[in-house]
């Protein structure tokens, strides 16, 4: 019996925080009045290129840039369709004037099991208040190489964002 009592009390302790969580999911941020948004750079450290197995950083880097542009549109075409979307052009570009929106990318890091590591942050440039984020997540555990694990990575955080704004 006390047994039974103590498995009972246990489930219901684990299971209880799981459905807290699961009923403070927050619905999808308006973005409706915002037609031109900026997304930033996932800033993958280029100085990682021993780690990944690249022979030079350059041929990291460009990579990187390949993912960082695939991504771009990915998002352009799904989460923000209908909407003038910029994206940054490299590392450290930050131009967002002229924009309602800014997705930040924050806590990126590219580990050496090809897994994605970035939490996402929807900006509000008129007020300049976060609206929305996904917290810090990993991504991956693919079978692929470098450069295709990171665009699969990377769709999964436009699916993420996409979700978020109230996409499918």
């Amino acid at each position: 019996m006390k047994r039974t009592l103590v498995v009972a009390l246990f489930l219901f302790l684990v299971a209880m925080p799981v459905s807290v969580m699961a009923g403070k999911k927050p619905g999808p941020v308006d973005i409706k009045n915002m037609s031109k948004v900026f997304i930033g750079w996932v800033d993958v450290d280029p100085g990682d290129y021993h780690k990944q197995g690249y022979s030079t950083q350059q041929d990291y880097a460009n990579v990187i840039s390949g993912a960082n542009t695939n991504f771009q549109k990915t998002c352009s075409s799904k989460a923000f369709s209908g909407k003038t979307v910029t994206g940054a052009q490299a590392r450290g570009d930050e131009k967002t004037a002229g924009n309602d929106l800014y997705v930040k990318f924050s806590d990126v890091r590219y580990d050496h099991k090809y897994r994605l590591h970035i939490a996402v942050h929807l900006i509000d440039l008129k007020t300049n208040a976060e609206i929305g984020s996904i917290p810090l997540k990993t991504h991956g555990a693919h079978f692929c190489t470098l450069s295709t694990c990171l665009d699969k990575e990377l769709d999964e955080v436009s699916k993420e964002v996409e979700n978020m704004v109230g996409g499918k």
